[in-house]
């Protein structure tokens, strides 16, 4: 079987708000717990939140009113919203600047949003559309023509919605992964947080940071159909065991891969045990050829490996394991360009006791990469150790 390695085993804050109104359902209740649609009117005019209420008719929805788009963000945040009609001049930021902050935002980019306009005038519609809008309607608005928009909206929101709900199916069967083993712990949160740190100090996109963060928690979720006589075995694997073992890569891929949403995340999961040198699995990629999604994630995956205890080792100390990281960018195992961002950003995993790394937020971090870059206090540790302490290495 060769030598067999660790990890390839387990391996726009508001402000204070003055008031928002729930009009005709007694109060706000958690979705959850009711079918109805949540809609959020966002006007400074009550007369004109009353007009757009009436034009909703005897819908059995809940709806919400905001004076301000502050107050539309802590109404979203707090309690949900399914559908947002705003005035083209709503207080505060407007219609077109609320849209493209919605519309960034991961939690709410596919949140449905009208804006209401007072005239037809063509180039204050281009711009609402080009902010993210997804209809442009003329006050006064037609009530039959108006209804029949917004139930559209909403059942596209309620298809919308069950997909995500399937993807929560996966999120759960991943942490029960984790869950079979109570010694690794957070395991798939600090794969998320460490990746994360990494694909902010390397300038990715807010997609690719996505992926990371999912990834984290999807990576191994083939392990679901891994026998946990060959999981937890605390001896060397078979080469029959050590086959199935490495199928966790291609069967995660299969279970992740009917969700279209995840479909920047199937390399992670499929490749993460590849090797820069080619001798990883499941297709042998080697170089460039890995994605970097993937090549981002393993590094994370090898060193919490190596610093987490299993049933075949104890853990090692933080320097420790980054010196194992090391030595496996030397063979040509790692990329090393990803183990040196991985050797900047650790300094802040190092500084967090582990009970408060689920708080550490993408912004702190972000915040954080450049400090530790430059800081001459923080060097990587000597390279004191022999080679001969390699020869259990992690993450494939």
């Amino acid at each position: 079987m060769g030598i067999e390695s660790i990890a390839d085993r387990h391996e726009f804050e508001p402000g204070p708000t003055r008031s928002w109104l729930l009009a005709g359902s007694g109060g706000v209740r958690s979705k959850a717990a009711h079918t109805r649609a949540r809609i959020l009117l966002v006007d400074a005019c009550p007369k004109n939140r009353r007009t757009m209420r009436t034009a909703l008719g005897e819908f059995e929805h809940d709806v919400i009113e905001a004076s301000s788009t502050s107050e539309a963000v802590t109404a979203i945040s707090l309690h949900g919203v399914d559908l947002v009609l705003i005035s083209l001049l709503a207080p505060e930021v407007g219609a077109n600047e609320f849209c493209r902050m919605l519309k960034r935002a991961h939690a709410t980019q596919l949140l449905p949003v009208f804006v209401v306009a007072n005239s037809d005038d063509i180039e204050a519609e281009v711009s609402a559309m080009d902010a993210g809008a997804d209809e442009f309607l003329i006050a006064p608005l037609r009530p039959k023509a108006f209804r029949a928009r917004v139930q559209a909206s909403l059942r596209h929101k309620a298809m919308i919605d069950s997909l995500n709900d399937s993807e929560a199916v996966l999120f759960s069967l991943a942490q029960s992964v984790e869950e079979r083993d109570p010694t690794l712990g957070a395991h798939c949160e600090r794969l998320s947080l460490m990746s994360c740190a990494m694909g902010i100090a390397m300038g990715l996109p807010p997609r690719d940071i996505s992926a990371l963060q999912r990834g984290g928690y999807l990576h191994d979720i083939g392990k679901i159909a891994i026998p946990d006589s060959v999981l937890f075995k605390a001896g060397p694997l078979t080469e029959e065991e050590w086959t199935i073992m490495k199928s966790h890569t291609e069967r995660g891929e299969r279970i992740c891969g009917h969700m279209r949403s995840l479909a920047d995340v199937l390399p992670i999961i499929r490749h993460h045990h590849e090797r820069w040198d080619g001798s990883g699995y499941p297709d042998g990629l080697r170089g460039e050829q890995i994605p970097l999604l993937a090549r981002i994630l393993q590094i994370a995956d090898v060193y919490d490996a190596l610093t987490s205890s299993r049933c075949y080792k104890s853990a090692l100390s933080s320097d420790e394991a980054l010196e194992i990281v090391c030595s496996e960018a030397r063979k040509g195992w790692r990329d090393k360009e990803v183990v040196e961002v991985f050797g900047d950003v650790l300094p802040m995993f190092r500084t967090q006791p582990p009970a408060d790394l689920s708080r550490i937020s993408l912004q702190s971090l972000a915040a954080s990469v450049e400090y530790f870059r430059k800081s001459s206090s923080q060097g990587r540790p000597a390279h004191v150790f022999e080679e001969s302490r390699f020869r259990l290495v992690s993450g494939l």
